[in-house]
């Protein structure tokens, strides 16, 4: 999958606002070309924590692990609630630290943690076959009442394929 496809998929939910970064809306440098997905379906949020972002460079200082320096390479990071991020690797958020030595975050599609921020999974640089995949499947894992997203089906990062069931926020 390609990250204009995956760009294209998220802006299509309901109520979802696309920004990427860049000179024209006066973003920070390292971040031109990263999109953040937004809920704001009157157009009145302020728009201060995206529900998922695609990441498309490394940030030295905070997060080189994934190796997203890599030519055609992105990040789909996902904002997700305690009881999703722990369906697939069966901890929660808060034992991370203790077990992030068992994940590689540089390999492709696969469903992991996120590096850096608590709570939040990836997928990095999702397969061909992710595209009917990445859904939404719960308004209420939001504070703003918005879309939680995400991907059902994905190998996790032991390869292991997990089915999404209901989620509970």
């Amino acid at each position: 999958m390609i990250e204009e496809e995956v760009i294209g998929l998220l802006a299509n939910l309901p109520g979802v606002v696309v920004i990427t970064a860049g000179p024209e809306n006066n973003a920070p440098e390292v971040s031109w070309g990263d999109s953040f997905f937004f809920y704001d379906p009157d157009g009145t949020s302020d728009r201060r924590q995206p529900f998922a972002t695609i990441v498309t460079k490394d940030y030295p200082g905070f997060d080189t692990l994934s190796n997203l320096d890599r030519p055609g390479v992105f990040r789909l990071n996902l904002a997700v609630g305690r009881d999703v991020f722990e369906r697939p690797f069966g901890f929660s958020p808060a034992q991370f630290a203790d077990r992030a030595a068992e994940f590689d975050f540089a390999v492709p599609d696969r469903v992991i943690p996120h590096p850096r921020i608590r709570g939040a999974k990836l997928d990095l640089d999702p397969g061909a076959g992710h595209i009917p995949e990445i859904r939404c499947v719960s308004w209420s894992t939001m504070p703003t009442g918005g879309p939680g997203i995400v991907t059902s089906g994905t190998p996790d990062h032991a390869g292991r394929t997990w089915p999404m069931g209901p989620v509970d926020s």
